[in-house]
């Protein structure tokens, strides 16, 4: 997961915040550790997965649940404020929120 969320803060300069259940997952973990540690079943692989900034946040975090099975929370790049489900990526970044 360190990996995924440090590409998701290179490529659109904002957080992603992976959860187990209700509480925030311990950034270390891979994908496959994270599947030990949750009910839902975790896919490690998730082939042809594209993240485009013109994507509203909600459509990007239901990608992840769909492909990944994990939850995710997308948040600016301080990682202190959530990001709304019905901007885009681009605005995002842009903090034009």
């Amino acid at each position: 997961m360190k990996t995924i969320s440090s590409d998701f803060k290179s490529a659109f300069e904002l957080t992603l915040v992976f959860y187990k259940g209700n509480m925030i997952a311990d950034n270390s973990l891979t994908l496959a550790a994270l599947n030990n540690k949750t009910s839902k079943e975790v896919n490690t692989q998730a082939d042809g997965l594209k993240i485009k900034g013109s994507m509203k946040v909600g459509d990007v975090e239901e990608l992840f649940d769909k492909n990944f099975g994990v939850t995710v929370q997308i948040k600016d790049i301080s990682g202190k404020k959530l990001v709304p489900n019905d901007i885009t990526l681009g605005i995002a970044a842009r903090e034009e929120y």
